[in-house]
């Protein structure tokens, strides 16, 4: 039986939304074996200027040591 973790994180770009969401997974790839699925929840502009695009996201990754039927 597979069981599956999902962790929420934030990324950002000066870019583009698209990219922030790419600079999340980016750095989930670094550090977490077995993703599974990516979940962009909301975007959105930051900063003093609003030149920051935001995306929070959801990961979801196999947890080791269990299989997917």
């Amino acid at each position: 039986m597979a069981v599956v973790k999902i962790i929420e994180l934030v990324g950002s770009s000066k870019k583009s939304s698209d990219d922030a969401a790419q600079q999340a997974l980016k750095q989930a790839q670094s550090s977490l074996r077995n993703i599974r699925a990516i979940d962009v929840v909301s975007t959105g502009l930051r900063g003093e200027n609003l030149d920051e695009w935001r995306a929070h996201v959801r990961v979801a990754f196999l947890v080791e040591g269990t299989d997917i039927d």
